[in-house]
């Protein structure tokens, strides 16, 4: 079983940047995909984006490109979101969560941890 711990989350205005950590303990994350989701209140669990075992691809959301860049340290079990021109609607609770199919199928994920909430002011 895999336990997770998301960090890094926090209030930030508009424009600013918050870089998010998923530390995981009790299995070796180096061989799966993972992902960031994120939920907003009232709205339905996003996958806003992910990277394969070994970095050679990636995927993210229409809503975060250009943004967003998801990466991993597969030494120390860790995988990154620095979020870059944050915007009001990003505001979310964030998750980490394994892949055990296809990157950009949502379905294909088991969310670990409890998430770190980001806020985004205007």
């Amino acid at each position: 079983q895999v336990h997770s711990v998301e960090s890094g989350g926090g209030l930030v205005q508009a424009g600013g940047s918050l870089r998010l950590s998923c530390d995981a303990s009790g299995r070796s994350l180096s061989r799966f995909g993972m992902g960031w989701f994120r939920q907003a209140p009232g709205k339905e669990r996003e996958l806003v984006a992910a990277i394969n075992w070994n970095i050679g691809s990636t995927y993210y959301a229409d809503s975060v490109k250009g943004r967003f860049t998801i990466s991993r340290d597969n030494a120390n079990n860790t995988v990154y979101l620095q979020m870059n021109s944050l915007k009001p609607e990003d505001t979310a609770v964030y998750y980490c969560a394994t892949n055990w199919g296809r990157l950009s199928e949502s379905r294909d994920y088991n969310i670990w941890g409890q998430g770190t909430q980001v806020t985004v002011s205007s």
